[in-house]
């Protein structure tokens, strides 16, 4: 049986965000990746697993190493999908800023 992962529910984590985060620097094995984090390196493992089934992480291999990297292909799709909002936010707070500078309270 195939699990199907949502890559938001994936990123809703925060050891996850911060495996993305540690990975976005260099590619890294699970031994080094485990030992940033507080957890046992079979969370660790199952958080690795979760990015790498939602294709943000891939694996490499080097001799007997196993490296993980970031996916930049899906990772830039998930930035095209939030972009639009981000985008959204942005024009709504810079306009909420501009009532602001223009408010002149009773006196």
């Amino acid at each position: 049986m195939e699990i199907r992962r949502d890559v938001f529910q994936a990123i809703a984590d925060p050891t996850r965000r911060a495996i993305l985060s540690l990975v976005a620097i260099q590619s890294m094995t699970p031994g080094v990746i485990a030992a940033n984090f507080d957890s046992s390196r079979q969370t660790i493992s199952k958080h690795i697993q979760i990015l790498t089934e939602c294709e943000l992480l891939e694996q490499t291999q080097n001799g007997r190493e196993i490296y993980y990297l970031t996916n930049a292909k899906k990772m830039k799709e998930v930035a095209d999908f939030i972009e639009p909002f981000r985008q959204m936010w942005d024009d709504r707070f810079n306009k909420l800023e501009t009532i602001m500078k223009n408010y002149k309270p009773k006196q």
